[in-house]
Formats: C-alpha cells, sequence, structure tokens
C-alpha cells in the first residue's frame, strides 16, 4: 500500500516538474508571432514609401479617426 501511494506521489511531482518547464512558453510564442508581424508590417511601409496614390486614403482616414476615438474613451 505504501508503494503504491509512492508511486502515485513520485509521478504527480514529476508532472508537476513537467508543467513548470512549460509554463512560459506560450508567452514567448505569442511575443515572437507579434515581432513577426510587427516586422512584416514595417517592410510592407518601407516598401511603399516611394508608391504615391491617394486609393484608400478615405479608409485609412476613417480607420485611424476610430482609432483616436477609441483610445480618447480610455479612462484609468
Amino acid at each position: 500500500m505504501y508503494r503504491a501511494f509512492g508511486y502515485a506521489h513520485a509521478q504527480s511531482l514529476r508532472l508537476i516538474d513537467a508543467l513548470r518547464h512549460r509554463a512560459g512558453q506560450g508567452t514567448v510564442e505569442y511575443v515572437a508571432l507579434i515581432l513577426l508581424v510587427a516586422l512584416v508590417m514595417a517592410g510592407v511601409v518601407a516598401a511603399l514609401k516611394g508608391f504615391k496614390t491617394d486609393q484608400g486614403k478615405s479608409l485609412g482616414d476613417a480607420i485611424i479617426a476610430k482609432i483616436k476615438d477609441a483610445v480618447r474613451k480610455v479612462q484609468f
């Protein structure tokens, strides 16, 4: 009986130890994904720096206005 409890206790400690080593893995992956998206967006902006057009300007202005409104509504 004691051997079974000892075995169960050892297995539970092994499981807890395994979970501790993976605790920050998701955070690292999300940060890497966000940095990758930011890098791609910066590349697109840099590539289109010399491209002159007014297409999408009204859409861009509408998006910027909505973002500014949302930021103004944030209260601390």
